[in-house]
Parts: C-alpha cells; sequence; structure tokens
C-alpha cells in the first residue's frame, strides 16, 4: 500500500480530521505511527460504536499501531457499575474481546487500562499542567464527553477532573492521532489548545459520525438523539443475533420518504457501505423484485423517491447489518466467558 492508498484509507468515512496536512505529513515521516481511542467501559458495544471499531482495523491496514485505552477510573468517576473497579475491568475485557472480533490486530493493538497509568507521579502532574492551562468554563464545556451537561458539575466536584484526565491520557500515551466519535471532539479540542499554551506535541484529531437512536427524534422536527447503550431498547448490540437485530429494526423510526434524521438510513451510510462498498434490497418480485445499490445517496434517493417501502429498507438493513457483526458474534462463541460476565454483570444491575 503506498502513501496515498494509505491516506485514503485512513480518511474513508471519517467526519473530519484536524488537520489534513498534519495526518499527510505524519504519514509520509513516520511508517508506523501511533494513534488511540479512549473508551469508558460501562456497558454492552452497541452498532453506534462499531464505527470506531472498524475505523481501527481500516488504520492498523493502514499501518497504524492502536491504543484501545480502556478507561476503568474515568468510569468510576461517571458513577458506572457503581464505581466498582472490578466490574467496570470486567466490562472493560469484554470490550477488548469485541475490537478482537471486529478484527483487530493483535500485532498492532494494545490494550491499556487507565489504572496501568493513574499511579505515575508523571502523569498528574501532567493534569495539573492541562488544569493550569485551561479555564473552568473550558472544562465545563468538555464535560459532553462524558454524556452530562456543563450544569452537572454542580453536582459532583469529580465530574470535572475527568475532561483533563482524558487529555493527559492524551500526553501520557504519547499518541500521534487522538480518534473517536464527535462527542469526543470537546477533549481532542482542548488537548490540541493545551499543546498550543505548553508547547507539547500536538495530536492531530479525527472523528467519526455518530449513529442516532433507533427511535429518532420522534418528531419530524427534532434533531435525533445519538444511539446509547443505556437503553436497549433502541440500540442495537455487537453480540445481537440476526434475529434480534431484524426485531429492533422492525420498530425503529423509519417514515416513509423521509431520509433526514431516518437512523436505518444512517445505519447503511455510516456502517454498511463502509464495511461491503454497496447495499442489497431483497423482496418479493411482486413488490418489484432486488435491488442493488452502490452508493448511500443512490439509496437515500430511491427511499425518497417512494421506490422502497420503509418495511423492505427495515429487512434489508437487518440482514446486511447481521453479516458485518457475524465475525464477533463467532468470536464470542470461541471465547464466551466474558460476554457471560457481562451479562451477569448487566442483570446484577437491574436488581
Amino acid at each position: 500500500m503506498d502513501e496515498e492508498e494509505r491516506l485514503s484509507l485512513i480518511k474513508k468515512d471519517v467526519s473530519e480530521i484536524i488537520t489534513e496536512d498534519e495526518l499527510r505529513k505524519l504519514v509520509h515521516e513516520k511508517k508506523r505511527p501511533k494513534a488511540y481511542i479512549g473508551f469508558e467501559p460501562s456497558g454492552m458495544m452497541h452498532i453506534g460504536q462499531a464505527i470506531n471499531a472498524i475505523k481501527v482495523v481500516e488504520m492498523e491496514k493502514a499501518g497504524f499501531d492502536f491504543i484501545i485505552f480502556l478507561a476503568d477510573w474515568h468510569a468510576k468517576l461517571n458513577d458506572k457499575f457503581g464505581g466498582d473497579l472490578k466490574s467496570i475491568q470486567a466490562c472493560g475485557d469484554y470490550l477488548k474481546h469485541c475490537f478482537l472480533g471486529f478484527g483487530a490486530d493483535p500485532e498492532k493493538t494494545k490494550f491499556v487500562y487507565a489504572s496501568e497509568i493513574v499511579d505515575r507521579a508523571k502523569y498528574w502532574e501532567t493534569l495539573i499542567h492541562i488544569s493550569k492551562a485551561s479555564s473552568l468554563s473550558r472544562i465545563k464545556r468538555a464535560m459532553t464527553i462524558m454524556g452530562r451537561e456543563e450544569e452537572d458539575a454542580e453536582m459532583d466536584f469529580s465530574k470535572l477532573i475527568y475532561p483533563p484526565m482524558q487529555v493527559a491520557d492524551i500526553f501520557e500515551l504519547e499518541v500521534d492521532v487522538a480518534y473517536g466519535g464527535m462527542d469526543q471532539r470537546h477533549a481532542h479540542m482542548l488537548a490540541r489548545d493545551v499543546a498550543d499554551k505548553l508547547g507539547w506535541k500536538k495530536p492531530i484529531a479525527m472523528h467519526s459520525w455518530l449513529l442516532p437512536s433507533l427511535s429518532g427524534s420522534g418528531r419530524m422536527d427534532s434533531a435525533p438523539k445519538k444511539m446509547s447503550k443505556s437503553d436497549p431498547k433502541t440500540n442495537i448490540t455487537v453480540t445481537d443475533s440476526p434475529e434480534a437485530i431484524k426485531e429492533k429494526l422492525s420498530k425503529a423510526f423509519c417514515p416513509a420518504k423521509e431520509i433526514q434524521d431516518n437512523p436505518v438510513l444512517a445505519i447503511s451510510e455510516r456502517i454498511i457501505f463502509p464495511a461491503k462498498g454497496s447495499f442489497s434490497l431483497k423482496r418479493s418480485e411482486k413488490y418489484g423484485g432486488d435491488l442493488h445499490f452502490k452508493s448511500c445517496e443512490e439509496l437515500a434517493e430511491a427511499y425518497s423517491a417512494g421506490k422502497i417501502h420503509p418495511q423492505d429498507l427495515k429487512d434489508s438493513t437487518a440482514s446486511e447489518l447481521a453479516e458485518i457483526l457475524s465475525p464477533v458474534r463467532r468470536h464470542f462463541e470461541k471465547n464466551p466467558s466474558p460476554l457471560k460476565n457481562m451479562a451477569e454483570l448487566l442483570l446484577d444491575r437491574r436488581k
């Protein structure tokens, strides 16, 4: 793979790169750059996060080494699993196997728990420098990375530590690229600003689109909610059976001819086309027969014109998605313990 092919694969289906010039320079100068993505172990991996797992695999194919940072102490701060580190780390082990199921290269992937770096004096020195270089209002704005709003800082002071910790992770791990969903943008931009102020190496920031909840907004004039692991009825997990995927999608928000904020179309745009490069719609000859689409734009145009019934779109999306997730299901069939432990943790949490 030459330099341009590497860049093309890295940039494929991402929403933004800050900056592309810096990325191009990095790929030209460094044979094996280092990237990271942080995951807070807090529940089952859903298909919105699968977008990130697929991109990790693509970047590894393009020559990157990748750190999957399992932010156990951050999850404790964010009150996940009641703040119990043993449970949080069991969830981290499950997430590790999800990435392996998607095809993360064991030779290029390093799984690191926050527990492995927070006991270093240098880490806390870095965090202090970051905090002194950041205003309180800026830290509060970055709290959205943990699924909280600025006003939540008034409830529990520990929440204010979370954004500087995430920025400290980036510098402590000495990565070239910080990657995540668009919800991580505040933290990554804070890291770049701090690097400018302190004269530190500035990380390139790369972000992927978020996937909306299956419930959509529920109203045509409202902003869609992102898919969340906290609401199992409105998400699809990466280990759901084909039958469960089909059932969940059958109840998804998908108004006829509507392509704006349509979560079913979003799955094809952000997962199916990036993973397969095409979309096959299966239906009875009575209703027009099968169709094959080579781009999400082509599919959206046909749907908006009323050429595809919502149920046909849902059924074919379920079939395509189940096929993409099949390697993950097979991985857990061979390695059942992490998934079994997660199921027990979630059952205990509901009691």
